[in-house]
């Protein structure tokens, strides 16, 4: 109890109750002026601000009334509730990146290891998708390959939620999957890989240099995916080159070309914020005489399923042996080991 008193005294000390108060007044007093919702894109950005401050808020009220209730004899809550409540207040101390609190963007693609790949990849779509429903966020698929014979190439989806990007952005990197091949006969030990990339949603046109459209190359063409009769008969996907860099981007998951258009703009937006992250981390890296370790030699989870049940963060060192809740969904204990393990600048 004493231990989960001074961790509470130190979020309440770093997260002020006051400072949060009046940055929710002054948000709630801009929403209420007739020019707010003139840029709706901001106007959305700093409505989900004040939601989620809101939220914040809430909960810290709860904390000090525990901490108060403590000093006076009266404990009404357990102390698993607010071990849990601590533990998600103290994640928020880790998120002090201008786009922690953004929605997020994911891309997961199979890699090495034909149909057993692409099955993984499906494996972890779900798993995210489970984690994403459990913290009652909202997901929206963008984009959809399937697999030749199983599973999925690539699939893009945008995760909305508080601090979506922030919790979810160390889970990029390669997944390694060992078990029991479902797909042969003799049922062979294999190995498989997928890749996961994390971007975050860039709100404000101002959070970004602006594109230029003499950099952009657009293509056109009839949608492949889901739909159903009518997703062919008209050219709604969108291919985007950026020609600076040459990313290149798909989106069809709409049958209009207009919005395919505008998730093409919005996903490479965030993959150029990406790479100017990636430059100023490579720069510091260079600077510090550190190892930069890149692509798919980045491997930063595996799990093992056969011939025993073990999954491990290469990073962080951290472990669960119920492979099948991991699996589930069940990823609060990994993302809490990574934001502590990153905090301490080790990345």
């Amino acid at each position: 109890m004493d231990d989960l008193k001074l961790k509470a005294q130190r979020i309440l000390a770093k997260m002020p109750l006051d400072t949060k108060h009046q940055e929710a007044r002054e948000l709630e007093a801009e929403a209420g002026k007739p020019e707010f919702w003139l840029d709706n894109q901001t106007a959305t950005a700093k409505m989900k601000r004040l939601a989620a401050l809101q939220e914040e808020i809430k909960k810290l009220d709860q904390l000090e009334e525990w901490l108060f209730d403590l000093e006076a004899g009266n404990v009404y809550q357990t102390p698993e509730v607010i071990k849990n409540l601590i533990a998600e207040l103290e994640s928020k101390l880790y998120l002090s990146s201008p786009y922690d609190p953004a929605s997020a963007i994911i891309s997961i693609h199979s890699g090495q290891g034909g149909v057993e790949a692409m099955d993984w990849a499906e494996m972890l779509y779900r798993m995210y998708s489970k984690f994403i429903a459990g913290k009652g966020w909202k997901l929206e698929e963008i984009d959809y390959e399937p697999g030749t014979e199983a599973g999925i190439k690539t699939v893009t989806f945008q995760v909305d939620g508080d601090y979506a990007y922030g919790l979810l952005k160390y889970e990029a990197g390669v997944h390694r999957l060992v078990r029991q091949s479902p797909f042969n006969a003799d049922h062979l030990r294999q190995t498989s890989f997928a890749l996961v990339e994390v971007l975050p949603v860039v709100e404000s046109k101002t959070e970004s240099s602006p594109l230029k459209e003499e950099d952009l190359e657009w293509d056109f063409f009839r949608s492949g995916g889901h739909g159903g009769q009518n997703v062919n008969k008209v050219s709604s996907a969108v291919r985007l080159t950026h020609r600076p860099t040459g990313l290149v981007i798909t989106s069809q998951k709409e049958r209009d070309q207009s919005r395919n258009r505008e998730i093409a703009l919005k996903i490479l937006q965030a993959k150029l914020l990406a790479l100017e992250e990636d430059k100023k981390r490579a720069e510091e890296v260079r600077l510090k005489g550190q190892h930069l370790t890149p692509g798919w030699g980045n491997q930063i989870r595996s799990y093992v399923l056969h011939p025993y049940h073990l999954v491990k963060d290469l990073r962080t060192d951290h472990e669960e042996t119920n492979s099948d809740s991991v699996l589930e969904g069940h990823l609060d204990s990994f993302i809490q080991s990574e934001l502590h393990f990153f905090a301490n600048g080790r990345d």
